[in-house]
C-alpha cells in the first residue's frame, strides 16, 4: 500500500497547537511601551465616576447630578412614541450626518427669531450627541497647540480637560464674591468678574473665551453689562467665543438671558451650545447642537464627520416635533420654555429656605436647576484636617451622603487646581425633582438640625 507524501495529520495538528500556544504565550507577554496618548496625561480622574458611585452606594435622596427625577413633558414623549411607531421606515436608518433636516430647519427659525438674523439651517446649525459633543468639536476644531483659551471660574469640569486634549492652556479667570452688607441672602448675580482681571487674561496667544450663561454650577445669568465687557475684549483681541447656553430658558425672578451673539461685532466670533436635555428635561436623550457663522462650523462639521458623524435619528425627529410646538406657542403661557421655568423657581425657592432654615446659607441662583449653599455652620460635624490634599467640601460631601443618605457635588471640583482651596466651603444641589424628592431632602435637613441641637 502506498503512503501519501508529505507529514501526517496527527503531525500536523500537533505543529498547529505547539504554534497556537506560543501564539497565545506572545499576546500574553505585558508591553514595554508606554500606550497612553500624551494628550490624556493628567486628565484620567472625574468628579462624577466617584460621587455617582457614592450616590448609587449610599444615598437615600440625589441631590448631586444635574438631571430631573420628573418625566419629560407629555407632546415630547408622544412625538417619540409616534416616530417609533407609525412614522416612516426611514426614521430608523441614517439622516443627514450634520443634522436631521426637519431639527436643523426649526432650529434655525427658532435661533432666527432670538438672535434677530437670517439662518441658513445646513451652514448656520448643526446636531451633536448632546452639548457634551459640541463642547468636543468646538475645542477640537478651534484651538490649537499653543493657543490660550479662557475659563471663568467656577466651570462645569469637562472644559479644562477638553482644551488640553486639544493641545490648549486653559487660563482661569473666577467669578468672585461680594456678599451683600445687609444681612440677606448672597445671589448669583453678587459672583462677579473683575474687569481689570478679566481684561490681564486677553493677550496674543488668546484664541478663545468660555462662556457659561446661565453657569453651572452658581446658576449666575450675566448681565447685559458682563456681557458686553466680554465682548469687547473679544473684538478688541480678535478672539472667539464659546458660548454654553444649555440652560437659556431656565431664567428665574423676571432675568432675562442675553445671548452674546446678539452683541455689535459677537456673530462671527461666536459659537453658541445649546442642548434639548436641558430644555426638554430629556437628559438621556443626548441631543446637542451649535448655531455659529459657516466660517466657524466648517471646521467643527469636520471633526464630527470623523468622529460621531451621525446622531439618533429618532430622537432628533422627537426633538425637531417639539421645536415646532414651541415655535407656535412661543411666548404663550401654554409654552413649556414658560411653564418649566415657573414650576423650577417653586423648587428652588423651597429648597433655599430648607437650607436656610438648617443653617445653610444657600446662594440664590438666577438660572439653572442648580443652587449652592455654604456649609461653614457644619463644620464641626465634619472637622477640618490641617495639611490634607482633599478640598473640605469633597470630605464634608463624602461624609453627607454616606452619614446622612443626602448626596450633593462639592464646589471645589468646578475649580482649577489652583484655585480650588479657596472656594471649600460650598456644595452643590441640584432642585430639578420632584415635590416628594425635595421633600425626602427637607426631612434629612430637619433631622440633622435637631440632632445638632440636642447633641
Amino acid at each position: 500500500m502506498l503512503r501519501r507524501a508529505g507529514p501526517s495529520l496527527r503531525h500536523f495538528l500537533l505543529q498547529r497547537n505547539i504554534s497556537a500556544g506560543h501564539s497565545s504565550c506572545s499576546r500574553e507577554a505585558k508591553m514595554s511601551r508606554p500606550v497612553q496618548a500624551r494628550r490624556l496625561e493628567g486628565i484620567d480622574k472625574n468628579i462624577w465616576v466617584e460621587f455617582v458611585k457614592l450616590a448609587t452606594t449610599y444615598s437615600k435622596v440625589n441631590l448631586g447630578q444635574g438631571f430631573p427625577d420628573f418625566p419629560a413633558p407629555e407632546f415630547l414623549r408622544e412625538a417619540l412614541l409616534r416616530a417609533l411607531s407609525g412614522g416612516s421606515p426611514m426614521l430608523h436608518q441614517y439622516t443627514r450626518a450634520f443634522g436631521h433636516p426637519p431639527l436643523v430647519k426649526v432650529l434655525a427659525q427658532f435661533f432666527e427669531k432670538l438672535l434677530g438674523r437670517e439662518l441658513d439651517p445646513m451652514t448656520n446649525v448643526m446636531v451633536t450627541v448632546g452639548a457634551y459633543q459640541a463642547l468636543f468639536c468646538c475645542f477640537q476644531a478651534l484651538v490649537d497647540e499653543g493657543d490660550e483659551v479662557i475659563i471663568i471660574e467656577p466651570f462645569f469640569d469637562c472644559y479644562e480637560p477638553m482644551v488640553k486634549m486639544a493641545g490648549g492652556t486653559p487660563v482661569f479667570v473666577p467669578l468672585r464674591p461680594n456678599p451683600p452688607k445687609d444681612g440677606k441672602l448672597m445671589s448669583s448675580a453678587d459672583w462677579q468678574l473683575d474687569p481689570a482681571e478679566l481684561a490681564s487674561k486677553f493677550n496674543e496667544r488668546t484664541k478663545a473665551i468660555v462662556l457659561n450663561s446661565p453657569n453651572n454650577p452658581l446658576g449666575k445669568v450675566f448681565s447685559r453689562g458682563e456681557l458686553g465687557l466680554i465682548a469687547e475684549l473679544c473684538v478688541k483681541h480678535d478672539v472667539l467665543c464659546i458660548s454654553d447656553e444649555v440652560y437659556e430658558w431656565l431664567v428665574y425672578d423676571g432675568k432675562q438671558h442675553i445671548r452674546i451673539a446678539s452683541l455689535q461685532g459677537m456673530w462671527e466670533r461666536t459659537v453658541i451650545i445649546g442642548s434639548a436635555g436641558k430644555t426638554f428635561s430629556a437628559t438621556g436623550w443626548k441631543v446637542g447642537w451649535v448655531v455659529g457663522p459657516d466660517r466657524l462650523l466648517q471646521h467643527l462639521r469636520t471633526v464630527h464627520q470623523n468622529s460621531v458623524y451621525h446622531c439618533a435619528t429618532i430622537a432628533q425627529e422627537a426633538v425637531a416635533q417639539g421645536f415646532q410646538r414651541e415655535l407656535t406657542l412661543y411666548g404663550k403661557p401654554e409654552s413649556y420654555f414658560v411653564q418649566l421655568p415657573k414650576e423650577l423657581q417653586q423648587k428652588r425657592d423651597w429648597l433655599v429656605q430648607s437650607l436656610d432654615g438648617v443653617g445653610m446659607k444657600p446662594i440664590i441662583p438666577e438660572g439653572t436647576y442648580f443652587l449652592v449653599a455654604d456649609i461653614s455652620p457644619f463644620k464641626s460635624d465634619v472637622p477640618d484636617v490641617p495639611n490634607s490634599d482633599e478640598p473640605y467640601d469633597s470630605r464634608f460631601a463624602k461624609w453627607m451622603v454616606k452619614n446622612k443618605g443626602l448626596a450633593a457635588i462639592p464646589l471645589s471640583a468646578f475649580y482649577s487646581e489652583a484655585h480650588k482651596n479657596n472656594y471649600t466651603n460650598f456644595i452643590r444641589f441640584c432642585f430639578a425633582k420632584e415635590e416628594a424628592t425635595l421633600k425626602a431632602a427637607s426631612d434629612i435637613l430637619q433631622k440633622w438640625k435637631q440632632e445638632k441641637t440636642s447633641s
